[in-house]
């Protein structure tokens, strides 16, 4: 019985672990895809202010 326990907390484990890389994938995409015009925007905003 705590074998089967222990088996489930280290598939939850693998599977947040899965999720936080999936998250930082699409971050780094994101910022890859989108940082020059991000960039561009804010600087249009601090040069206004």
């Amino acid at each position: 019985m705590f074998l089967v326990l222990r088996r489930e907390e280290g598939q939850g484990l693998a599977e947040y672990a899965l999720i936080l890389s999936l998250i930082a994938l699409v971050a780094v995409t994101a910022v890859a895809l989108f940082g020059t015009n991000l960039r561009a925007f804010l600087s249009m905003i601090g040069n206004t202010l």
